[in-house]
């Protein structure tokens, strides 16, 4: 109304704000539903938020320790060690492993067993096993200088039948060989396999009983072979006189070798970044190179107190297993210099082989004392089917680790691990060669007689051929 206060004009409205909350926000659906809460999301209201993560990140963190369990599952069988491992690139549950005593197995891993086993496969040890990319057969080769063909569709696997089928017909074709064969490895995208065997790699097709392609370059033995998964016409391999070497479909020789100053085990390319390949070295390290520029590497990995004996990428290409003479297994980014993780156990010998599933969440180890043993990626990682608040939690909490990764105690408690006393005890003592190294080359140049300071990257690599 008119108010005289105002000079006979109108007063102004008063502002009124209503609480609305409608009763389905805020009643549970079921007695046993958890009650919600509202939350104000203002920093201003909430000065200790940064205190409070910090905590939740350091349980967190103790939590992961707590509930690391990553072993899964031994699968016994083989009679003697195990010497080579290939996966189904078309099954995340199925792979092939090859012993010592020529036995070759076809695996089931939802299952925990055998779906097919041929006894003596091979005279002599399986040198190489590799599945074909549509994942309908595999080829396997051996010391006694064949190759061999099988049949790996239509195999019991993944349907919970629990019977061992019948191996008729399982052999597809044998290849004669004129040399024993050291390594095997298939095209990503074709029916072509490369084989490594005496001074040459081979090119073969199942059809044809002769080589498509010989390349040589040395004299020395070809021990590994694999090609490269993003680019089906190039392949590396790595000889006793300490090179790697690239080769290339297109061309009628090879086209580069890098020599280092010890001999390389196992080559494995990164699936994302079609440059990079990673070597397993005789000098405890791993070295990823660039293809295009071998003068030094692009990384070193270190970690192992022994040689390291194979090593295969993750098919997301951020991460790489290696199994090591030490008779342990260690992940790594693949931009690092240590290892995120090992794995170990008191009955596991030396490694001869390690691979990732397809889905990147397992990983399958091959040891001289007759066992594949499944690991899991991510060490405390929940196996069972998590319900949505339980999915919320643990990405909550990846990320807290994530955004205080650094903080010290944080870091402290991510990077303990316990390890066998013989390996503490090696790294002791080549912790005590490198100081003594360095100490002795300080002296030498403080008397002007030491010489340059190389980067490590470099200070391995001897020459580049092409």
């Amino acid at each position: 109304g008119i108010n005289a206060e105002y000079g006979g004009q109108r007063a102004p409205g008063m502002k009124i704000k209503t609480i609305a909350r409608s009763e389905e926000e805020c009643t549970r659906e079921r007695p046993r539903d958890t009650l919600k809460v509202h939350r104000n999301l203002d920093p201003a209201l909430h000065p200790h938020e940064r205190a409070r993560e910090y905590t939740r990140a350091v349980n967190a963190v103790k939590l992961n320790k707590v509930f690391a369990k990553p072993f899964v599952h031994a699968f016994d069988g083989h009679r003697d060690g195990i010497s080579s491992i290939a996966t189904n690139k078309k099954s995340l549950v199925s792979f092939v492993s090859g012993a010592h005593d020529g036995e070759i197995r076809v695996w089931d891993i939802s299952e925990k067993r055998s779906v097919c086993v041929h006894r003596a496969a091979h005279t002599g040890a399986v040198r190489g096993l590799a599945v074909h990319p549509k994942g309908k057969s595999f080829v396997s080769c051996g010391s006694d200088q064949t190759i061999k063909v099988w049949r790996l569709d239509g195999l019991d696997v993944g349907t919970m039948g629990g019977m061992d089928p019948s191996n008729e017909d399982a052999l597809l074709s044998t290849i004669m060989g004129e040399t024993s064969f050291n390594m095997l490895d298939h095209s990503w995208d074709s029916d072509m396999f490369a084989t490594a065997g005496g001074t040459t790699v081979q090119t073969w097709n199942p059809d044809r009983k002769h080589p498509l392609s010989t390349f040589k370059w040395g004299e020395a033995s070809v021990h590994t072979v694999r090609f490269n998964p993003v680019e089906p016409d190039l392949f590396a391999s790595a000889a006793s006189d300490r090179s790697v070497c690239l080769y290339d479909l297109r061309a009628a020789a090879p086209i580069r070798k890098v020599i280092t100053t010890m001999m390389s085990n196992a080559i494995s390319w990164n699936p994302m970044e079609a440059f990079n390949f990673t070597a397993a070295n005789e000098d405890h390290n791993l070295y990823t190179f660039d293809m295009r520029n071998l003068k030094s590497a692009v990384c070193v990995h270190h970690d192992f107190v022994s040689a390291v004996t194979d090593v295969e990428y993750s098919p997301s290409g951020r991460e790489f297993v290696a199994g090591g003479y030490d008779r342990t297994i260690r992940i790594f980014k693949f931009n690092a210099g240590h290892s995120r993780e090992v794995y170990h156990t008191k009955r596991m010998q030396r490694v001869s082989a390690t691979k990732f599933t397809s889905d990147s969440k397992f990983i399958l180890s091959g040891s001289e004392d007759m066992q594949v043993r499944l690991w899991k990626a991510e060490a405390a990682e929940s196996l069972k089917t998590m319900l949505p608040r339980e999915r919320k939690k643990r990405d909550y909490n990846s990320k807290l680790l994530q955004r205080y990764e650094q903080m010290p105690e944080v870091k402290r408690i991510a990077r303990h691990r316990h390890l066998p006393k013989g390996i503490v005890k090696a790294k002791k003592k080549m912790q005590i060669m490198d100081e003594s190294d360095y100490r002795k080359e300080q002296n030498r140049r403080r008397h002007g007689q030491g010489t340059d300071d190389e980067p490590e990257r470099e200070r391995h690599i001897i020459r580049n051929e092409k």
